[in-house]
């Protein structure tokens, strides 16, 4: 008997592609109380604790993707003898041909494995080829850990900052494992300061880090997969059999899927994060109370459109250059952002529909913000109302083509949205998802709380004893397992 036991533990403990470690895993619980226990040996000796993080954290990343955790050891090794070299070297052609050469490198992996099977495709179309695709697997975590490599060593030639010369502090930012799967993508100037730090981790922080672990899991698996298998699965997977109506609330259930999905695994990130001692920025806030395309992409995915904006966006020319120039350059930013996302027409499209939607929204603003007018309370009020509607739908309209897969079933669920909406089936849907119906209004409820909750509640949580939240801790987790799904729902953000 103790030999099945053990033989289980030792399967257990090796890379299974059919069950890739997540946050919202069993096994995960274990491993992040085992880590836990020992960090409260080793949190004051700082090497010690570099040590010990690194290879939990590369452990975390075998068990999420099996041997292609070697590639972000590679890529840690490349980055920081080149970072390196880019401070040491004397002129400014070495600094650049150094810089290009690690750029080069990092979007070369990137691109192999993420966007030959595509160009293949594209030359195929062209030349009516017949070049086979690799079909490669896209290793988990590349295009964030890609990006954090990359601010690194652009950052190092600005001289924003000088590179860590201990190569432990490095590959410890890198594979910091809180957030090396799904981000938040973090800048080197805002987490390498923090890594020889003393940690001092208060009751405050605790409060806000079990806020946030809570919180996640519960948009995670509670609202986001339960909607996802139970609704927005069904309509999606064949919008031919399903009514306008029902695609129209598999499209607001889709916005609430991806939101939840991804902010929820943002928070466990942060909040985990916390209770270690260290900071990571928000990664979204509260992005459906937007009132335009602009903000909305302040509140979206904030480290991804902040790196774009600072390494993509400004050495274009951001809006030094002109109007045109600056609307061309949010185009082209947001084309590429799309393109980061997969490599598939299908999110092309949806980042030039967001580039056009932004550059015409900095026309908007160009036109009447130059308009002085007395504006009551009322014509505010309208105006911000209309304006969230406005952002919330277009949004929506945006997320058939990411999420659709394809422009043919993109199309059917446009061609059922116009031709075939049947509103008289809405009293009949309600009834017979009356569970999932009652969820998305609970998620939107939520999400339009103020910010005044957050606080009362991070201070009730800082008030309670520790025993009561490792109570609300248990009492989260013990409802996470009722209602999760028999089979894990794999977060959407893995894919890219």
């Amino acid at each position: 008997m103790f030999h099945i036991d053990l033989h289980k533990l030792l399967n257990a403990l090796v890379y299974n592609p059919k069950d890739p470690l997540l946050f919202n895993s069993g096994f995960f619980l274990c491993f992040f109380f085992a880590f836990l226990l020992f960090y409260q040996f080793v949190y004051k000796r700082k090497l010690t604790r570099v040590l010990l993080f690194t290879l939990f954290s590369l452990y975390f990343f075998y068990k999420a993707c099996g041997f292609y955790f070697l590639f972000i050891l590679l890529s840690a090794v490349v980055d920081f003898k080149l970072s390196n070299w880019i401070d040491l070297a004397k002129s400014q052609g070495r600094k650049k041909w150094l810089l290009a050469f690690s750029v080069t490198i990092n979007l070369g992996l990137l691109f192999y494995f993420k966007y030959t099977d595509f160009f293949i495709g594209i030359i195929n179309d062209a030349t009516r080829g017949s070049i086979h695709p690799l079909k490669l697997i896209l290793p988990i975590g590349i295009s964030f850990y890609t990006f954090e490599n990359l601010s690194y060593t652009i950052d190092v030639y600005r001289g924003h900052f000088k590179p860590v010369k201990s190569f432990w502090d490095y590959c410890f930012f890198l594979t910091f494992f809180p957030k090396l799967v799904m981000g938040p993508i973090v800048r080197a100037a805002d987490f390498i300061p923090q890594i020889r730090k003393d940690i001092h981790v208060s009751k405050e922080e605790v409060a806000l880090g079990l806020y946030l672990i809570v919180g996640g899991l519960f948009k995670k698996v509670v609202i986001s997969d339960y909607i996802y298998v139970n609704y927005v699965d069904y309509i999606f997977s064949d919008p031919t059999r399903h009514s306008g109506i029902e695609c129209l609330f598999g499209i607001y259930g889709y916005a609430l899927v991806i939101y939840c999905d991804f902010s929820g695994y943002s928070d466990m990130a942060i909040g985990m994060a916390r209770w270690m001692g260290f900071s990571i920025p928000a990664n979204f806030d509260s992005p459906y109370q937007s009132t335009s395309i602009t903000e909305f992409w302040r509140r979206w995915h904030i480290s991804l459109s902040s790196w774009l904006r600072d390494y993509l966006y400004i050495p274009l020319g951001g809006n030094r250059k002109g109007k045109f120039r600056q609307y061309l350059n949010l185009f082209t930013t947001m084309l590429l952002g799309g393109l980061w996302h997969g490599a598939s027409w299908n999110f092309i499209l949806w980042g030039g529909m967001h580039g056009t939607a932004l550059a015409l929204d900095k026309m908007r603003m160009e036109i009447f913000g130059k308009v002085k007018k007395v504006r009551s309370v009322v014509y505010l009020f309208v105006q911000k109302s209309l304006g969230l509607i406005i952002t919330f739908h277009f949004v929506c309209f945006c997320w058939i083509f990411f999420k659709a897969g394809t422009f043919e079933k993109a199309q059917i669920i446009l061609h059922q949205l116009f031709y075939n909406f049947n509103a008289q089936a809405f009293v009949p849907l309600v009834t017979n998802y009356r569970n999932v119906f009652g969820l998305m209004i609970l998620a939107f409820v939520i999400h339009f709380l103020p910010k005044s909750f957050e606080t009362i509640t991070q201070r009730f949580l800082a008030w309670m004893p520790l025993f009561g939240r490792m109570l609300v801790l248990i009492l989260i987790i013990l409802l996470v397992i009722q209602v999760r799904t028999a089979e894990q729902v794999m977060p959407i953000y893995l894919q890219f």
